[in-house]
């Protein structure tokens, strides 16, 4: 990771994607059953979406649960702004509320 800092790093991802997915595994081979869900509700909404394997780095690992002040993994992340994590995930794929912020995610100038 360069000369970078770990918040510097996750800003960046954050900043560089529309949507975003702080979770263990992929989306393909989720390492546990909250990543699988909260990665299939965005699945579910059709768009495609980034992700970090929090896995594959300690340091982001912790790192995000500092970026965001959210203690558990996964996370989601629109337009630079937390969503939340699987519980908030789920209510708001249930709700619509989800969909309408992936359908808008990158539309904005925002930055």
């Amino acid at each position: 990771m360069s000369d970078e800092s770990v918040q510097q790093t996750i800003a960046r991802q954050v900043s560089e994607n529309p949507i975003l997915l702080y979770m263990k595994g992929s989306p393909e081979q989720p390492m546990c059953g909250f990543s699988q869900r909260a990665a299939q509700a965005l699945a579910g909404c059709g768009r495609e979406f980034a992700y970090v394997d929090v896995l594959q780095d300690e340091r982001i690992r912790q790192g995000i649960k500092d970026y965001g002040d959210w203690p558990t993994i996964p996370q989601l992340y629109i337009d630079g702004e937390l969503v939340g994590g699987c519980d908030i995930i789920m209510e708001m794929f249930d709700s619509g509320e989800l969909q309408q912020l992936v359908d808008a995610a990158g539309a904005g100038a925002s930055g």
